[in-house]
């Protein structure tokens, strides 16, 4: 009996480009919604872009645009990239329509009819230049755990430390550069806490995540769930509150709600407004959400309570995946492995990713490596050499010298192939149902190297030069079982499948849900076209060669915006000193704001110190841990955020300054007895060095 079923991905947001990041998810979820309708399945896949909040604002603001016009223009490019990689959605929308403002509403009104909702005042960082209040992401200062500048509001990137905007030191609107104050205003609450124990409930049902989530949301769970502050100041991107004065939804209360509103919209112009209901006010069909494992506290707590709240079903299943690394590293910009789909597309084949991703995805949650070494070598083996190339020397090799015209029948070794092969196909279906992609496609290559071991034995490129009509049989038998090795591969590789279907003369497409029988006797196939070719390593080397190009122009397009934002900041400074002068304070007491004595200046011991050993931190993107020899008995343990600009290689022995005096610090990877001194960020960091001969202990000044 065929399933109805609704599939999602998580939203793209509307403030940067699609990468190779975002793929493995859009690829996972299409690969199954295509395994799905090839077993008869009526599926339906929603997407579309996350666009609302303060980062979408003020990019539009730089562009000189509405925030409008730069979604709208986002969701072009985002549909782009995702279908160039051959993504087929049912509807691709957008979070600003009309139905999702309605759903908002509908949602957030019955849960404040039910007594989920209350108010609060909090203090907040406000930029008085800017006239908003400023979320955590805007605000920048120096740390005040570790002392690193530029950081954001929320966490510093070097020591790892997690603070309130309101602890950074010499704290800045990251918009203009001007010192922030403190403001009351009052925020809107969404009671989580409320939902607990259905929260608990729904979790008992089978299948609903896998287990290691289970676990997580039990431990959030466990430890009692907070409050959930949905609302924000305007000026704000997004849907204005019912009954409230200048207070927005959050974005994440309806970036959820996108998947509703992409449904509606679909089944409404496509005349099945009732399928709208049987899917979301109704447990008789099947939802599933896709998502990456960052946005699982809002996937699995917040988003079925807040469908619970506003009468709504929740999801059959949540199935959610790892993160991507690029040969073995974290992606970034800074380190190269930042890849833009966009900028693949103009080197690669997109099925030569999606075949690789499936190579390596399953139904947990693992990290899976784009090992770039491996990736040329798995496309070019399995792909190109076991199944194209099957089809290339068998039509445009032998079948071309035989009018293209095949057996009356399969052999007896012919029919054993066939039917060994079709054997498999209910494994594999499983394997595609179950997420189990990388073991479907070695239950793939398995039987493709039985096809080729069959051809390889009788040689058929022989056998046309004694026998034709052996070559003829061999020929029909062994692409008689390549058919099954394309309806395999169809929802990994739709674009080869389709190039099979086309060269063997197909009347109907490869299907699961189809019988699998012998093409029709002495059936003429089609001229060889081509399937796959081979790809390079220098394909990649491209690839990333554009990518820096980029990613170096983008820097200075930022180094440019901080100098002036760092203008504007001591301008407000200034400003601010004026001020303080005119409520009666002397001139000298504003001019000797920020500056220090020479008794002060004798406090810091600045030493020179060897570099005598230098590490990786494992899960420190940024951070190196450095033995520093500064003229005592044993050498110091130093934990610097240098990471980006320099390999643990390029240290060794080198003489740097450092801060020696400074108290130790215990920090997440372990103890800090010094400070390196560098300036600059990223990885355009320099550290500080002895002009002329310096022995480690050496003191500065």
């Amino acid at each position: 009996m065929s399933r109805k079923i609704l599939v999602t991905s998580a939203l793209p947001y509307a403030n940067g480009p699609i990468h190779l990041g975002h793929l493995v998810e859009y690829i996972q979820t299409d690969v199954w919604v295509r395994f799905q309708k090839l077993q008869g399945n009526e599926i339906y896949y929603f997407c579309a872009d996350d666009t609302h909040g303060t980062p979408v604002m003020i990019a539009a603001r730089k562009a000189g645009i509405t925030p409008e016009q730069l979604v709208n223009e986002m969701r072009k490019e985002h549909f782009a990239d995702l279908t160039s990689f051959q993504v087929a959605f049912d509807n691709y929308y957008s979070t600003n329509t009309p139905e999702n403002r309605a759903f908002s509403e509908e949602i957030y009104l019955k849960a404040k009819e039910k007594g989920h909702i209350h108010k609060k005042t909090l203090n907040q960082l406000y930029c008085e230049k800017d006239e908003m209040f400023l979320p955590d992401r805007f605000v920048r200062g120096t740390c005040p755990k570790c002392g690193a500048g530029d950081q954001y509001g929320d966490s510093c990137e070097v020591c790892g430390s997690t603070y309130r905007p309101e602890d950074l030191i010499d704290s800045r609107c990251a918009i203009c550069g001007t010192p922030p104050v403190t403001r009351e205003s009052e925020h809107v609450f969404f009671q989580l806490a409320d939902f607990q124990d259905f929260l608990v409930d729904w979790l008992k049902t089978a299948n609903r995540v896998d287990e290691g989530i289970r676990k997580k949301m039990h431990e959030w769970i466990d430890q009692g769930l907070r409050h959930w502050d949905i609302s924000r100041d305007g000026p704000y991107f997004g849907f204005a509150i019912p009954g409230e004065k200048d207070k927005f939804f959050y974005v994440w209360l309806d970036a959820p709600i996108g998947y509703m509103a992409s449904a509606q919209h679909f089944f409404r112009k496509s005349g099945k407004d009732e399928l709208f209901d049987e899917f979301w006010r109704s447990e008789e069909n099947e939802v599933y959400h896709f998502i990456g494992k960052d946005i699982v506290y809002f996937h699995t707590l917040f988003w079925p309570a807040l469908l619970n709240a506003g009468g709504f079903r929740t999801p059959t299943s949540v199935f959610v995946h790892g993160f991507l690394t690029v040969n073995g590293e974290k992606m970034s910009k800074s380190r190269g492995t930042f890849v833009r789909a966009s900028t693949y597309l103009k080197h690669m084949d997109p099925e030569c990713l999606r075949y690789f991703y499936a190579t390596r995805l399953g139904p947990g949650l693992d990290d899976l490596d784009l090992n770039t070494e491996d990736f040329v070598h798995r496309y070019n083996s399995d792909v190109v050499g076991n199944i194209a190339n099957l089809f290339s020397r068998l039509v445009s090799g032998i079948a071309s010298k035989l009018d293209l015209r095949l057996a009356d029948s399969l052999s007896a070794d012919g029919k054993e192939l066939f039917e060994l092969t079709a054997k498999a196909k209910s494994t594999i279906a499983e394997m595609y149902e179950n997420r189990q992609y990388a073991r479907a496609m070695r239950e793939i290559q398995s039987l493709s190297d039985g096809v080729n071991r069959f051809i390889t034995e009788r040689e058929p490129w022989k056998q046309i030069k004694t026998d034709t009509e052996a070559a003829r049989s061999t020929v029909t038998d062994a692409l008689n079982a390549g058919m099954l090795l394309a309806l395999y591969l169809k929802p990994v590789l739709p674009v080869l499948a389709t190039g099979v279907e086309e060269l063997l003369g197909l009347e109907a497409p490869l299907r699961f849900d189809a019988e699998l029988n012998p093409l029709p006797p002495a059936h003429t196939i089609r001229p060889y076209r081509h399937l796959a070719g081979r790809i390079e390593a220098k394909s990649f080397d491209a690839v990333f060669a554009e990518e820096k190009e980029f990613v170096e122009k983008s820097k200075k397009e930022e180094a440019k915006e901080s100098e002036s934002g760092a203008s504007k900041s001591k301008k407000a400074k200034s400003s601010g000193a004026e001020k303080k002068m005119n409520k009666n304070e002397t001139a000298q007491e504003s001019s000797d704001e920020g500056i220090i004595s020479i008794e002060d200046l004798e406090k810091v011991e600045l030493r020179v110190g060897r570099i005598e050993k230098a590490e990786l931190i494992e899960g420190a993107d940024r951070l190196l841990q450095v033995s520093l020899e500064v003229g005592e008995e044993r050498p110091r343990n130093v934990i610097a955020g240098i990471r980006g600009a320099y390999q643990p290689e390029e240290l060794l022995g080198l003489h740097v300054v450092c801060v020696a005096n400074l108290k130790p610090r215990k920090m997440k990877f372990g103890l800090s007895e010094a400070m390196l001194l560098a300036t600059g960020k990223g990885d355009s960091l320099t550290l500080f060095v002895p002009h002329r001969a310096a022995s480690p202990g050496d003191r500065l000044g």
